[in-house]
């Protein structure tokens, strides 16, 4: 069987400001940036992986604080230290507030042919919640600016469940959005995690969150308007233009396939194994400049019960969804005869649809992806359910 080529996540951890909501990893001083860059270039030659990659991530943080120098060292770093194929999908993470048709012209030339960026909203009001550094007309531009800059494979990431949201405001997101025609779009449910500023704010009670009813209205919403508008969900949160403008490197993620990350608190998985750096740019250094050392803070050898978790978790997110015959052969089990009565039931009520080849959610069923994957997770509780049928 062939093996799909592994993908290369870098981590830049740095933000001229954090957003309120993000619980990704970065910093705001800058006068970290050349050690990160040094300790980064040093972290590729120390992790030498065998495997082919076809994609290449830069994300964080905001890569496009990085001037061309910047990324152009890093690309050549890359190619140096790593068997990176041809055609393969290179991406970087631009947030409108940090570029100009200058920057995004000189990454395009380094070699970057993927653009994603974070748009969030093309409504101020929900960018001011949303603490961003840019506004409505920072992001037109910004778009406008990358199309000039030949970028032919775009993506944008939206934001919705913003407090007092209205499904009318959340269309005309969604139909401003697809008028600049991007290949890609990402749609994301705003969540409140643990310890942001954000949180805290919901905690205190300054302001309402969306209930569950109206959140779920606007994942229907989303779903049917850009189906209809000609992007195929692919993902719970993803959708393209076509087969072949889904992102290729997030696919890796769902789809259980090797990825090697670099930077601070970037995550690796091997397929057995997985492990990730220290969560602070300074560790990083320190580990890889003055000790000679890999940053990893921690390693966890996956058991075949969390490997099965993990497989169910993100084949549900996917609109494909499980693979049976995939998943029987990975794991010398029968999915069907450890399933089979919560399947049934799910079935029933409309949240999911299965056949001899595929197990996926309906539209009804993503809404409840948590539940419905903890409850088919539930039977390994079973240990007679882990024996392949006889």
């Amino acid at each position: 069987m062939k093996t799909e080529p592994s993908g290369i996540y870098i981590h830049i951890p740095f933000c001229i400001r954090k957003c309120p909501y993000c619980d990704f990893y970065s910093v705001t001083d800058f006068s970290l940036k050349p050690p990160f860059l040094k300790a980064l270039m040093r972290e590729m030659r120390m992790v030498c992986n065998v495997p082919r990659f076809n994609t290449l991530y830069i994300g964080g943080g905001t890569p496009s604080v990085l001037d061309v120098e910047d990324i152009r060292q890093i690309m050549e770093a890359a190619r140096r230290s790593y068997n990176i194929l041809p055609e393969s999908e290179i991406t970087i993470e631009a947030n409108p507030g940090t570029v100009n048709p200058e920057k995004l012209r000189d990454y395009h030339c380094a070699g970057v042919n993927r653009i994603n960026i974070g748009v969030q909203s093309l409504q101020d009001a929900n960018l001011t919640f949303l603490g961003r550094i840019h506004s409505a007309r920072d992001a037109v531009l910004a778009i406008r600016w990358a199309r000039k800059a030949g970028f032919d494979n775009m993506g944008l990431d939206l934001i919705y469940g913003i407090p007092g949201q209205t499904k009318k405001s959340w269309l005309l997101d969604l139909q401003n959005a697809i008028e600049f025609e991007p290949e890609h779009l990402s749609c994301y449910m705003l969540t409140f995690e643990p310890d942001t500023p954000m949180d805290r704010d919901r905690r205190r009670g300054i302001f309402r969150p969306l209930n569950e009813h109206s959140a779920a209205s606007l994942f229907k919403t989303t779903t049917e308007f850009l189906n209809d508008s000609g992007y195929a969900q692919y993902e719970i949160s993803n959708f393209a233009r076509s087969e072949s403008e889904r992102s290729r490197h997030n696919q890796k993620y769902w789809s259980d396939v090797p990825y090697t990350g670099l930077g601070p608190s970037a995550h690796s998985f091997t397929g057995d194994e997985r492990y990730w750096n220290h969560r602070s740019v300074k560790r990083y250094i320190q580990d890889i400049i003055d000790e000679q050392r890999l940053p990893i803070a921690e390693r966890e050898l996956l058991t075949k019960e969390q490997r099965m978790t993990e497989a169910i978790y993100l084949g549900l997110r996917k609109t494909e969804g499980i693979s049976v015959d995939d998943f029987d052969e990975k794991f010398g089990v029968s999915f069907n005869r450890m399933f089979r009565e919560t399947i049934k039931s799910l079935e029933e009520e409309g949240f999911m649809k299965v056949s001899q080849k595929r197990c996926s959610l309906t539209l009804s069923g993503m809404v409840f992806l948590d539940s419905i994957a903890s409850a088919l997770v539930s039977g390994f509780d079973d240990p007679l359910s882990l024996l392949p049928d006889c």
